[in-house]
């Protein structure tokens, strides 16, 4: 009887253990989605970027704190899918897959740095900021903290975060990971967590076609004490509220763009809050609509191509590629190599499930085969863990990371070579648009030289200061004929959200000294006459400078240099 009794207690507790082992088991939930399903979906969010940025792109910062018109929104053409091969909305990200290709999902941040700092396309504002501090030596974390960069709450990782969500197909937790890995490159706080929210809507978009479902999904992923999670709960609400998507619009505008409040930390047009809200209205708005998500995301101004290419790759992905119409797919050319990077639409495809594996199987997942040999994802459900908050206008400490000699050395990017080559470049620039003028000190951002078509303006130069203490400088020797009147005229313009001085000398001596910002060129441009007269009969040396006054999109823009004489 007692071994009897002995053995009914092992027993008992052997049922014990296997009841709390099946009550664990049964704890963490899972979901399947076939690997030929994800990478469908996920083909489709690539082509709602790239539909997105194309559509967009003719108007791009044409209409701030205004509503577009109607008729005044493109018109879809299916050819327009191959015009977004050169956008940065797309290469700029391929450069975090590539470091993750290279050296796997757990890619150090330092090593993410230094492919980031490698790069060798022009960039602007935060991004700009960031690798101008990775390439002086400052690393992240520090290459995005406020006391190096002015611009920590831009759109740019809101851009570039997409590949986030459709690498990680039901796992929000590696998109937030993910943003404070390349996300803090270049951006701080909300600036951040604008990409977070978008990486973890994409991955939430593999299972979920409700897009408010998709948009609380992705609530979830950011701190929500944030002004960018205020932003999106006001949405949500406003968008039960307005019966039209313009209502909505107008009260984004009197709190995300005219209260004082929501611009701490804020370059304006690209703050992070007012662009990602207009995604949101395109989003909720769109209903559905393909066409529609991204025509409202667009006509919301500001980014107006970066937005509906936010917007459209979401609802794209829920959609998937083989549903998509005909107009967004068939002209596509799959074989194009997309600018600054080593993939073409396939290649992006494969790079992309094989992350998408790595990211399944460390968060606990695995891939499982069907009776009819169909492999599936095995995806957990795990609780959303949001990164801290952080306040881009009352930063926490700097970490003090600098990289060290080595990793110095495997900065490959030289300046000193660049700034040779583009020299060489701008001189003849400046032989065709300004004949017998010289150009010295022009730095290499915001990407200077001859444009075509700059905003409605024909033959525009664009040169910027080298740095933040040394001005760009154009100067000719100037013969000023004696009596008769001579003058200077001069069309300058400014980036958007730029402002520089405008300076002109004669002789060394100080003669105009002219803000271009949103004051004098509200417009974008400004006229400028200056008079010569009094170096009538005299042999002068006229020099023009491009004066930095911060170093956010610092670049002058030049349609007019003329010496006219009456």
């Amino acid at each position: 009887m007692k071994t009897n009794k002995t053995s009914n207690v092992w027993i008992g507790l052997l049922i014990t253990l296997l009841a709390v082992n099946a009550q664990g088991a049964e704890s963490t939930q899972f979901r399947r989605l076939s690997v030929p399903d994800y990478r469908d979906k996920m083909k489709a969010g690539w082509i709602g970027q790239i539909a997105g940025v194309s559509w967009g792109a003719p108007t791009e910062f044409k209409y701030r704190s205004q509503i577009m018109p109607e008729d005044k929104m493109p018109k879809w053409l299916p050819r327009m899918i191959n015009d977004a091969f050169v956008q940065d909305d797309l290469y700029v990200e391929m450069t975090f897959l590539r470091s993750m290709e290279q050296y796997g999902l757990d890619v150090s941040i330092r090593q993410a740095g230094i492919d980031f700092a490698n790069s060798g396309y022009g960039l602007w504002c935060a991004n700009a900021a960031g690798r101008d501090n990775l390439r002086k030596g400052i690393a992240p974390p520090d290459s995005s903290h406020p006391k190096f960069n002015k611009c920590p709450n831009d759109i740019d990782y809101q851009i570039e975060a997409d590949y986030s969500g459709l690498i990680a197909p039901g796992l929000p937790n590696v998109a937030i990971a993910l943003g404070e890995k390349f996300g803090r490159l270049m951006n701080y706080g909300d600036g951040m967590y604008a990409g977070q929210l978008m990486g973890a809507m994409y991955a939430e978009a593999f299972f979920e076609k409700d897009i408010v479902k998709v948009i609380e999904a992705g609530l979830k992923a950011i701190p929500a004490e944030s002004q960018h999670a205020e932003m999106v709960r006001d949405m949500l609400q406003w968008s039960k509220e307005c019966p039209t998507w313009e209502e909505c619009w107008q009260r984004c505008q009197k709190k995300y763009r005219e209260n004082p409040e929501y611009q701490k930390a804020s370059n304006g047009d690209i703050d992070c809050k007012i662009n990602g809200a207009y995604v949101l209205l395109g989003l909720l708005y769109g209903k559905g609509d393909l066409d529609q998500t991204i025509q409202i995301a667009c006509r919301g101004g500001q980014d107006s191509d970066c937005n509906p290419s936010s917007a459209g790759g979401v609802i794209f992905t829920t959609v998937g590629f083989s549903k998509l119409p005909e107009r967004f797919t068939k002209e596509l050319n799959e074989k194009t190599i997309f600018s600054h990077t080593a993939y073409n639409v396939p290649g992006l495809l494969d790079v992309c499930e094989k992350l998408a594996r790595q990211a399944i199987v460390k968060e606990g997942g695995r891939m499982e085969k069907d009776n009819n040999g169909e492999e599936f994802f095995v995806i957990p459900v795990k609780p959303v863990k949001p990164s801290k908050l952080e306040l881009s206008w009352a930063p926490g400490p700097i970490a003090g990371s600098m990289f060290t000699e080595e990793e110095m050395a495997k900065l490959t990017y030289s300046e000193s070579r660049k700034l040779k080559q583009l020299a060489l470049k701008l001189k003849q620039d400046v032989d065709k648009f300004a004949p017998g003028w010289a150009i010295a000190n022009c730095g290499s951002e915001m990407d200077p030289g001859l444009r075509g078509d700059e905003r409605g303006h024909q033959n525009v130069l664009v040169i910027h200061p080298l740095n933040q203490e040394t001005q760009c400088v154009l100067s000719r020797k100037v013969e000023i004929p004696a009596g008769k009147k001579t003058a200077l005229k001069l069309t300058v313009g400014r980036h958007p959200e730029g402002d520089w001085d405008l300076v002109v000398r004669a002789d060394m001596r100080e003669l105009l000294r002219q803000p271009v910002d949103k004051t004098t060129a509200a417009n974008g441009w400004l006229e400028v006459s200056v008079d010569l007269s009094e170096y009538q009969g005299k042999s002068v040396l006229v020099e023009l400078y491009n004066q930095p006054t911060g170093w956010c999109n610092e670049a002058a823009y030049w349609e007019k240099i003329a010496i006219e004489t009456k």
